[in-house]
């Protein structure tokens, strides 16, 4: 039986604790740090390693940033300079390259506040109430 590539091992969502799941979300801003595509446009989010796990990236937070699964599943595992420029050229509204990964330091730049995300999820009663009313939840 072939032995499981990095890649495989770590897909789906069970690799991160809900809690540090949503607080990275929240220091994104709740949205796609690629195309800016946010929770209010429907898009579903998910986490992309900056350096990607099946070429040595850690799960760290920073190396984790907020992506679109869109955008997540067209990156792959190309360096996130070259998936910038190909993201402002999809864009088209003078959203430049140098912009894209000027905003993803930014957003690494942000303290992952878990405690935060860990209380607005006892609140709401359950991850997925969290995450659907954390955009209108004036502490965050």
């Amino acid at each position: 039986m072939p032995a499981r590539g990095l890649a495989t091992k770590y897909q789906g969502s069970k690799w991160i604790r809900r809690e540090r799941r949503l607080a990275i979300y929240i220091r994104d801003g709740l949205a796609c740090a690629y195309c800016g595509s946010s929770i209010e446009d429907g898009v579903t989010l998910s986490l992309d390693h900056i350096i990607p796990h099946a070429n040595g990236g850690s799960t760290q937070s920073d190396n984790l940033i907020t992506s679109c699964r869109k955008c997540n599943s067209a990156r792959g595992d190309r360096p996130i300079s070259d998936f910038a420029k190909s993201v402002a050229q999809y864009l088209n509204h003078e959203v430049t390259p140098d912009d894209i990964l000027e905003h993803i330091a930014d957003c690494l730049d942000r303290p992952v506040n878990i405690a935060q995300a860990r209380a607005i999820m006892q609140r709401r009663g359950s991850w997925s109430a969290a995450l659907v009313a954390v955009n209108g939840d004036s502490e965050t």
